[in-house]
C-alpha cells in the first residue's frame, strides 16, 4: 500500500513489468552518450563534495483529484512566467485547501515573493555544514530564498516550528540517507529551532548517526548515513572511485537495526547510485572477500537494493506504531543545455528557476522514478511518497554551485573562477529548497 503525494502523468514514465531473471539485464542499456557523460561528471562531484564527517560549525503514482475543501479567499501576490514581479497585480486565489489524501503537490509553479523570508539564516544557525552555506561562504545574490512553491490546485500550509513540534512531541524523527537527506534535516533542525529556548535543546554529532534533541518536548531529529540504504564497502571510508565500490544488494540488516523504535522514519537514495552504466553487486558476506560480484545493469541493482529495504519495511515496521515516508530522487543539473542554455556552464551563475512547464533534464532518472512507483505499490506497510523531484527540476539557480567547500575547505577565487571544474550543482543552498521538501514533509505529518 503507498500514499502518495504526487501526480504521475506526465511526471512520470508507465510502469515496466517485474523483472525476474538478473542475468538476463546484463546487457547495456538503452542510455544515451549525454546522459552516461552527465551521470559520470555529477559523480566526479560528488566525491569531491561528499563528507561523511561530524557536521562541520555545528499504488502507481496516479494523477490525485483536487481537494473538496474550502476555497482559500485569501489575495497572493505572484509573478509571471518571465519570473517579473507582479505582486502589485494581486489576483484572487482559488486553490483549494491542502488535502494529502487528495491534493497533488507535483503540479504547480514557482512564485517569486520578495516579502517570503527564511526562517533561518546560514550565519545564524550553528548546525550548517559550510558546504552548503551560500552565503556564508560569498553568494550575493540572495533571490533563491524568495521563491515558493505554489500548487495548482491546493494551498500548500506554510511551516509552523511550533506546531511541527507539537507533532513530534514524545517522538523520534528520522532521516536516513545522504547527503541530501541531510541537507534536508539540517533544514529541519534549523527551522524548529527557531522557537525553542536556548538551554533546551542538545545536538550530538555521530559520524553515521546524529541527533538533535528538543528537551521540552521530549522529541529528538536524527540523521543516519546509509547513502545507499542497503550496505555496501564505501559506507563509512567512501571509496572515490565507483568502480571499486560493492554494493551488498540483499542485505540491510546492519544499517536498519538503527531504524527500530524510531516513530517517523523518512528515507532517501538515488544520487550514490548514479556512478556509471552499472553497479557491482554482491550476494552474502563481504567476510568472506571481495569476491562473487557482478556488475549490475543500474535500474537492476537499485530494484534489488530497494526491494530489500522494502522487504526489511514490511517485515519490521508496525505500521500503527511508526510511519515510514520515502523522498524521491533529487535532480542534479549538470547540463545547461538541458534548459537551453547552451553557452551555460553547468547550474553556475544561474539566477531564476526554469520557467517551461513540466520541465526535465537529464540529471533525473525515469527508469529510477519507476522503480520506486513499482517496488513501493506493492509493499504492506503504508509508504508517504513525497514526490520533490518535478518541482525541484526547476531550481536550476538554488545549488550551492561554486559558493561551497572541498575537502574542508571553502573554495579558493581561482577555483571559483573554474565552474566547469567546481561547481556543485548536485547540493543546494541552506536556506533554500530542502526548505520546502519539509514544508511538503510538514503538510503530511
Amino acid at each position: 500500500m503507498m500514499t502518495m503525494s504526487t501526480a504521475s502523468s506526465p511526471n512520470l514514465p508507465p510502469g515496466t513489468a517485474a523483472m525476474n531473471m538478473m542475468k538476463s539485464y546484463r546487457g547495456k542499456l538503452p542510455l544515451s552518450v549525454v546522459t552516461v557523460v552527465v551521470f559520470t561528471i555529477a559523480f566526479i562531484a560528488l566525491v569531491y563534495t561528499e563528507r561523511l564527517s561530524p557536521l562541520s560549525g555545528s499504488a502507481s503514482i496516479l494523477k490525485l483529484r483536487s481537494c473538496p475543501s474550502a476555497r482559500a479567499p485569501a489575495p497572493i501576490e505572484a509573478v509571471d512566467r518571465d519570473g517579473e514581479d507582479s505582486r502589485n497585480n494581486s489576483e484572487v486565489d482559488d486553490r483549494l485547501e491542502f488535502d494529502p489524501e487528495e491534493c497533488s503537490i507535483t503540479s504547480g509553479k514557482w512564485v517569486f515573493n520578495r516579502s517570503l523570508e527564511p526562517l533561518y539564516a546560514d550565519s545564524t544557525c550553528p548546525y550548517l555544514d559550510r558546504q552548503v552555506a551560500c552565503v556564508e561562504n560569498g553568494q550575493l545574490d540572495t533571490d533563491y530564498r524568495h521563491w515558493e512553491w505554489q500548487p495548482d490546485d491546493c494551498v500548500l500550509p506554510k511551516f509552523n516550528p511550533e506546531r511541527a513540534l507539537k507533532k513530534l512531541r514524545g517522538k523520534r524523527l528520522m532521516f536516513v540517507g545522504d547527503s541530501l537527506q541531510r541537507g534536508q534535516w539540517q533544514s529541519f533542525v534549523c527551522m524548529v529551532d527557531t522557537v525553542i529556548p536556548s538551554g533546551k535543546k542538545s545536538l550530538r554529532r555521530g559520524r553515521v548517526h546524529t541527533v538533535f534533541r528538543a528537551m521540552e518536548y521530549n522529541a529528538t531529529v536524527e540523521f543516519y548515513w546509509a547513502p545507499f540504504l542497503v550496505e555496501s564497502n564505501s559506507d563509512i571510508h567512501v571509496i572515490a572511485d565507483p568502480r571499486k565500490r560493492i554494493l551488498k544488494v540483499d542485505s540491510v540488516v546492519k544499517h536498519a537495526r538503527h531504524w527500530t523504535g524510531v516513530d517517523i522514519l523518512l528515507f532517501n537514495t538515488y544520487v550514490w547510485w548514479m556512478s556509471g552504466l552499472r553497479i557491482n553487486s554482491l550476494w552474502g558476506s563481504f567476510a568472506n572477500g571481495e569476491e562473487g560480484y557482478e556488475p549490475l545493469d543500474l535500474p537492476v541493482a537499485y530494484r534489488l537494493g530497494l526491494k530489500t529495504w522494502a522487504n526489511w519495511v514490511d517485515s519490521n515496521i508496525n505500521p500503527n506504531r511508526t510511519r515510514v515516508f520515502f523522498t524521491t530522487m533529487s535532480p542534479t543539473h549538470m547540463r545547461s543545455a538541458d534548459w537551453g542554455h547552451k553557452d551555460g556552464i553547468k547550474c553556475f551563475n544561474e539566477t531564476k528557476p526554469v520557467m517551461k512547464k513540466n520541465h526535465w533534464g537529464t540529471g533525473s532518472d525515469m527508469r529510477v522514478m519507476n522503480v520506486v512507483s513499482t517496488v513501493i505499490g506493492k509493499m504492506k506497510v503504508p509508504v508517504t511518497v513525497l514526490n520533490i523531484t518535478q518541482l525541484s527540476e526547476y531550481r536550476i539557480d538554488a545549488h550551492t554551485s561554486v559558493y561551497t567547500e572541498t575537502g574542508g575547505q571553502v573554495l579558493t577565487e581561482e577555483q571559483k573562477a573554474d565552474p566547469l571544474h567546481h561547481a556543485d550543482c548536485i547540493h543546494w543552498c541552506l536556506p533554500g529548497i530542502p526548505d520546502t521538501w519539509n514544508q511538503i514533509f510538514y503538510a503530511h505529518l
